[in-house]
């Protein structure tokens, strides 16, 4: 099959062999990136018209226990500005966004010993009781399912956890000894089993990333199924060990975007910060080609710019609400409108 046929098959099937997918990069040109996108942007439409969610962002906390080769708040980056929202700090910027108009907090942190179980549940039962009609996304790293089942229980809706590769040997080489992808896999399932609405997800270009590997990944988010899926390009920190990388490819993001919304058209993809970074219309580029999640920041401004997980990282000096206004704005300039409801994925398949 050429890549015409591919893609006919995918939008027919919803799904393709690792081989295929693989066949799929490999070969990519102009005239498959353009109907790619085309039945992106159908099958959206089909779920969800022309909406773009917004969730508000919450950095909750840039120390991590963790020494991800990557990322810029590893554990052993003593040039990083460590810091730690307090509940009061991270119940303002829920309020604060609540009146803008956000039904969707999102609070994202490295792992964190003060993250123990009762001062999480403590947050979540505060924002919920607070703001019963918002729904609640964690992106705390990797935990224990009964850790997991007690966040739940206390009302949070949403996790998301990067699975960031399919492949083991190329997680080894991202990660040290002590994580292992067959634990981040098993925390997935636990996440589904219990009832979250689960997000997975990975890095365009990473390092020693190869094109069997995106297409591993590709084949594995269409057997897990997530409910979200944050894939955005690999962009170097300076004081990691991949410092002299070059940043992943925003054309090969914004493609597998569209592969990934027609492996599962109802998905909630986010055109993410990463992809914003890379390119000053990424985020727009990422809508056009199927996403239809954007995560503006609500973290107080003084801590935006020391959650750095990578170099150059968006983190302009707006207010939320200026930011917001400007977002609408760029969303409309391109024929979406950002509506800031709970944005829960539409199971109408």
């Amino acid at each position: 099959m050429n890549n015409i046929e591919l893609i006919n098959k995918l939008y027919e099937t919803s799904s393709l062999s690792i081989d295929e997918y693989e066949y799929l990069i490999i070969n990519r040109d102009e005239e498959s990136t353009k109907l790619l996108k085309k039945y992106a942007v159908e099958k959206r439409q089909q779920h969800y018209s022309n909406k773009v969610f917004v969730r508000g962002l919450i950095e909750v906390s840039n120390i991590c226990k963790n020494d991800c080769y990557y990322c810029g708040i590893r554990k052993s980056n003593h040039n990083c500005d460590r810091y730690r929202l307090t509940k009061e700090e991270i119940l303002e910027c829920c309020n604060e966004g609540y009146s803008l108009g956000f039904r969707t907090f999102v609070l994202q942190g490295g792992e964190d010993g003060i993250f123990t179980d009762p001062w999480l549940c403590d947050l979540i039962e505060s924002i919920k009781q607070s703001h019963p009609d918002c729904a609640i996304t964690l992106s705390l790293g990797e935990r224990s399912k009964e850790s997991y089942q007690k966040l739940f229980d206390s009302g949070a809706d949403r996790y998301l956890l990067r699975h960031e590769t399919a492949d083991s040997k190329h997680y080894s080489q991202l990660h040290p000894d002590n994580l292992s992808l067959e634990n981040r896999l098993q925390c997935l399932k636990n996440l589904k089993e219990i009832g979250f609405q689960t997000g997975c997800g990975f890095m365009v270009g990473s390092p020693y990333q190869t094109t069997r590997n995106i297409a591993q990944d590709l084949k594995f988010i269409k057997e897990f199924s997530p409910d979200m899926c944050g894939v955005g390009p690999f962009i170097p920190h300076k004081d990691t060990m991949f410092n002299n990388y070059a940043s992943g490819d925003a054309d090969l993001c914004c493609y597998l975007l569209s592969i990934i919304r027609l492996i599962k058209p109802n998905i909630l993809l986010p055109a993410t910060t990463a992809l914003g970074t890379v390119e000053n219309n990424g985020r727009e580029r990422g809508i056009l080609s199927g996403a239809n999640v954007i995560m503006p920041n609500l973290s107080p401004m003084s801590v935006r710019k020391k959650y750095a997980l990578y170099d150059g990282k968006i983190s302009t000096g707006e207010e939320s609400a200026q930011s917001l206004y400007k977002l609408k704005q760029s969303m409309n300039a391109i024929g979406y409108e950002v509506v800031v409801d709970r944005g829960d994925i539409n199971n109408n398949l």
